[in-house]
């Protein structure tokens, strides 16, 4: 019989305001986990807070993933009170644009915020994992790892880094009871994909920002963008004691988008 119960568990949750990070706070609460949300708005993460599953153990750390330093310390001082059994690192992704025309610091910027700033969470983080026994990271990053996609240069190489990097990091902790896995999410109706197509329609000679959202949907044998509820059912899985054996994997949650197996 499958275990989806996070009953006694601890999740730490970035990007926990709104989209995919929001949606997974929301669906790990209802399983009964503690939930530590993690974001820059302190506005946005109190009144998230009160939409989780009553719990009294549910808090936040006000933290900017563009400023690592700040981020270090403070998971640091959350971690030296605190331990945790589940780690959803997700962030936004770079601004799009071919990769010929990208500027160096969009390169250093996307991976100070997403490799780096992983690293960092888990190097905080993975030690009360080992100490409790359960331990699961997952990583919200792209399609892109499987297929590049168009007008997504600086997203397309940094994402590449945090899969091997999640991958080796799989092989080192899986002896702890820790896995890593990564989600990969296609169109998802985000705040990010909303501002990709209305770019998209901006520099579009012909095509407005609605053709633009339908031409994505076509582009998913379902015709359709998912919704981050969708993309969340996927990592409270991977969180739950039922995907124990489950490690160092990339999980496609794009409706068939992606045409490689």
């Amino acid at each position: 019989m499958m275990d989806n119960s996070l009953e006694g568990k601890h999740a730490v949750v970035c990007g926990s305001t709104q989209g995919i990070g929001k949606a997974s706070a929301v669906q790990l609460a209802e399983m009964g986990a503690s939930v530590t949300l993690v974001a820059r708005n302190e506005e946005k993460l109190q009144s998230v807070l009160k939409e989780l599953k009553p719990n009294a153990k549910h808090d936040y750390i006000v933290a900017d993933f563009s400023k690592p330093e700040e981020l270090s310390k403070k998971i640091k001082d959350w971690s030296s009170k605190n331990k945790t059994n589940i780690l959803l690192n997700n962030t936004g992704g770079p601004k799009g644009g071919p990769i010929k025309d990208a500027h160096i610091d969009e390169f250093r910027s996307a991976f100070e915020q997403h490799l780096i700033c992983n690293h960092i969470l888990v190097q905080a983080l993975y030690p009360g994992m080992k100490e409790l026994g359960y331990g699961r990271i997952i990583n919200v990053i792209s399609t892109s790892v499987k297929q590049p996609l168009d007008g997504l240069g600086v997203s397309n190489t940094v994402r590449g880094a945090v899969a091997n990097w999640s991958k080796t990091m799989a092989n080192e902790l899986g002896q702890y009871n820790i896995t890593v896995n990564n989600v990969l999410p296609g169109a998802t109706n985000t705040v990010r994909l909303q501002s990709i197509a209305e770019n998209k329609a901006a520099k579009s000679s012909g095509l407005d920002y609605e053709e633009i959202l339908e031409n994505m949907a076509n582009m998913s044998p379902m015709k359709r963008i998912a919704q981050p509820e969708e993309v969340a059912n996927a990592i409270a899985f991977l969180a739950s004691p039922s995907a124990s054996y489950i490690n160092g994997i990339n999980v496609p949650v794009d409706g068939g988008r992606t045409k490689s197996l």
